[in-house]
């Protein structure tokens, strides 16, 4: 049983679009587990990962552990300055994220963060700048949407018309603390962000996705720490309501509040509202059964169906991204998509009405 969402890395499902050594990654910065999750995606997909650095010899220890070929670099530089390796991915903590990326795209390689990729809206002008002045990639890790098997299948729904023009898209993404695992920044708002850029930042991204947004207005945002004063840098709970651009709208919920009896770190949900139809997920779990993660729920004019997706979808985003890498495409995530999303959560934290 899963207790930290911090950890959870999804089985990889192998199906690489390059062979060994034509994509030669490194992963700096082991802060978050969710590197875990960023470096067996890339491998899935056929990517050679050489090098780790961490200056915590005990979490490169841990990752050597899970990657027993990867090279342990002696600094930053020996990485930065190794031509072969074509991106960097990383998992610092959240406020650092950023500068890191800076001088992994300074040093002519593409970047792949987990996220939220930044805290700022200064370090999102910096980000952007990098972008337009390297050629260089910022992507992001917003593995709710891009390492779930129901979130890419209900995508592909979407896309094939199955609930006819999405109007409205609600995310529920709750996580269990255990705070007693979770290291000292984590619990440090100008480090971690607060919670709406944090994980709101996996809802926000999925809430532009589905909709085909561009851009969206924060409508009203809400942060509390309703649970944990000895904690008093954290949020413990927060949501936001959206308008995107194109009329659709957004409501997410996020919180530390998953209970001990249950048998997963999130019973993470989606609810997506067309004119033809509805999809729910229920990403991790099926409440009160054993029945497992990968859950989707249809209802449109023709069905009524209950799908479960698990290890029969896959996750395409690694190798496109890859892809994308070294043809110079952008057929993964847009810059325009990551960059939109990681200034909306920011947005959301800044606007927020904090609840006493």
């Amino acid at each position: 049983m899963s207790t930290s969402g911090m950890n959870y890395a999804p089985a990889p499902i192998p199906a690489p679009v390059v062979k060994e050594n034509e994509f030669i990654f490194a992963a700096i910065g082991l802060d978050h587990g969710h590197i875990y999750g960023q470096c067996e995606g890339l491998i899935g997909a056929g990517g050679t990962l050489k090098w780790v650095y961490d200056p915590d010899e005990k979490k490169m220890d841990r990752f050597s552990k899970a990657f027993p070929f990867v090279k342990r670099a002696k600094n930053e530089t020996e990485i930065l300055e190794d031509k072969e390796v074509k991106l960097v991915t990383g998992a610092a903590v959240t406020s650092e994220r950023c500068a890191l990326g800076l001088r992994v795209m300074d040093a002519g390689k593409d970047y792949f963060t987990d996220k939220a990729p930044l805290t700022t809206l200064e370090q999102l002008a910096l980000a952007k700048e990098a972008v337009i002045r390297t050629g260089k990639k910022y992507m992001v890790y917003y593995s709710e949407r891009l390492h779930v098997e129901t979130a890419i299948f209900a995508g592909q729904l979407i896309e094939q018309g199955a609930i006819g023009k999405v109007i409205q898209v609600i995310g529920l993404g709750p996580h269990r603390l255990s705070a007693k695992t979770r290291p000292e920044w984590f619990f440090e708002k100008e480090k971690y962000g607060g919670i709406l850029c944090d994980i709101g930042s996996h809802q926000i991204e999925q809430i532009l996705f589905y909709t085909g947004a561009k851009n969206a207005t924060i409508v009203r945002s809400q942060i509390a720490n309703y649970h944990n004063p000895e904690y008093p840098g954290l949020d413990d709970f927060g949501d936001a309501m959206l308008v995107c651009d194109n009329g659709a709208t957004g409501y997410f919920r996020v919180d530390w509040f998953t209970p001990d009896g249950l048998q997963m770190w999130g019973d993470g949900r989606s609810f997506i509202l067309g004119t033809e139809g509805f999809i729910e997920q229920r990403k991790y779990m099926n409440l009160g059964t054993k029945d497992g993660s990968a859950h989707l729920f249809l209802a449109n004019g023709k069905e009524e169906t209950h799908f479960n997706v698990f290890g029969k979808v896959g996750y395409p985003f690694f190798g496109e991204l890859i892809l994308d890498c070294l043809y110079r495409t952008e057929k993964a995530m847009t810059q325009e998509h990551a960059f939109k999303a990681a200034e909306l959560c920011v947005k959301a934290q800044m606007q927020a009405v904090k609840i006493s």
